[in-house]
């Protein structure tokens, strides 16, 4: 089953778009769509698209816990630039870029909402 988008609570519309602008932008992602309710990102070569929101209900965003989006990294150096992108514009650590116990090399951080994220890369054989 082919994911379509994400989407995320937003508090904050023009802070989360900082900071999804600067994260996105690390994956050659842009806006494709902005209204006074939500800001969505897309890719040049399509996939998955992802976006925020303020909630229709009309009740405060929140986070889902043990919910996760997880980014698909190039490579280390990638998964670093997104980490310091998402840090540099309002997000907050939840596990430094390294190789983790599953062979992965991953970043854990959370949006300016504390939505969290994580990227990614399978480290070349070496």
């Amino acid at each position: 089953m082919p994911v379509a988008h994400v989407t995320f609570g937003s508090a904050d519309l023009e802070r989360g778009a900082r900071f999804y602008d600067a994260v996105m932008a690390e994956f050659g992602g842009s806006r494709m769509m902005e209204s006074d309710r939500a800001v969505g990102w897309s890719f040049p070569e399509g996939g998955t698209s992802i976006g925020i929101c303020t909630p229709f209900d009309g009740a405060p965003a929140n986070v889902g816990n043990g919910s996760m989006f997880a980014l698909m990294a190039s490579g280390e150096d990638q998964v670093r630039r997104v980490h310091g992108a998402a840090l540099a514009n309002g997000g907050s650590c939840e596990g430094e870029p390294g190789l983790r116990e599953n062979g992965f090399y991953a970043a854990y951080f959370r949006d300016p909402d504390g939505n969290k994220l994580n990227a990614f890369c399978i480290p070349a054989a070496g």
